[in-house]
């Protein structure tokens, strides 16, 4: 698979503060990249680097196989947490000067700001001047600025700010038919739930650091951990909830007597669900037995608390 950007040990200082120190990342062209930290990571400072708005001290960027360069601006895409649309300006006068800004032709712009303003159903906005828009109809405005120029990489940060979960939806679709498209999506937030729903790859940066990166569905095999929650149906639950409780390791428990069922979770020895299953299956019907895989929140909450605990 050929990558899209590839940075090779990234390193930049602001005076005596390392805010990225010897990052290397490799994004997959046509992908979804969530780039995830905490505040004050370095994420903001490395998507400031791709955008050429600052340079590395060292390190390389390299976009599309070559070393970055003054005129891959205009294949790349940034909707960057804070906005910059001027408030006094109409809506559409703004978004027209923007396009061409971009290396649009006025008509082409006009023709793309026709498809997208009618697509996201706010056609009747083109008059109005930005400071009339809430915050999530401004996001909008520049989430289509964003994406009008079709370039090979977009960079959104924290792009469902201001929005409600309808219009965030409507957004969310967006991104994941311009990824249908072809385009490649370097994705930073602090919702795990739009990483778990987007995201294909990741990398978690911590205090200027990568201390984490791959395909998502590989990382949450590694952080599995053997445990699995179990519904059984049988003659005397509460019986078997002690057998079970001196046999195995069981880190919560609920009986339903009416109905003869017991829910709990229970944490095996690797590769040990087989010995479970088959004592379950001779003593009652199991009804649900499902290995619980860790979220993307989890694997961000216990990475930096296992480096934070190293340091």
């Amino acid at each position: 698979m050929n990558n899209i950007l590839v940075t090779n040990e990234v390193t930049k200082q602001f005076g005596k503060h390392t805010a990225l120190n010897k990052v290397s990342l490799e994004i997959p062209e046509n992908s979804i990249y969530g780039l995830l930290g905490p505040n004050g990571a370095g994420k903001t400072t490395l998507i400031r680097i791709i955008n050429q708005i600052m340079y590395p001290d060292k390190g390389e960027v390299y976009f599309d196989g070559e070393l970055l360069k003054p005129s891959h601006i205009a294949m790349i895409g940034y909707l960057p947490e804070e906005r910059g649309l001027y408030k006094s300006m109409k809506v559409g006068e703004q978004a027209l000067y923007l396009a061409q800004l971009k290396g649009l032709s006025k008509s082409e712009a006009k023709k793309r700001l026709k498809y997208w303003f009618e697509k996201l159903d706010i056609g009747d906005w083109w008059n109005k001047k930005v400071q009339e828009l809430s915050k999530g109809m401004a996001q909008k405005i520049q989430f289509i600025i964003t994406v009008l120029h079709e370039p090979k990489l977009l960079i959104f940060d924290e792009p469902f700010s201001g929005f409600d979960p309808i219009n965030a939806n409507i957004i969310k679709d967006e991104i994941l038919n311009l990824k249908a498209q072809g385009t490649s999506i370097i994705f930073s937030t602090h919702r795990m739930e739009s990483v778990e729903e987007l995201c294909e790859y990741i990398t978690l940066i911590h205090q200027s650091k990568k201390i984490l990166d791959g395909k998502l569905s590989e990382i949450k095999k590694a952080f599995k951990k053997n445990i699995f929650h179990v519904v059984v149906q049988a003659e005397n639950v509460g019986s078997l909830l002690l057998e079970l409780s001196n046999r195995f390791e069981l880190t919560s428990s609920k009986v339903n007597p009416l109905d003869k069922e017991l829910d709990f979770t229970v944490k095996l020895p690797k590769k040990d669900s087989g010995e479970m299953l088959t004592y379950l299956a001779k003593i009652g019907n199991i009804k649900s037995f499902t290995e619980t895989i860790p979220s993307a929140n989890e694997i961000f909450i216990q990475s930096v608390q296992n480096r934070d605990a190293h340091e």
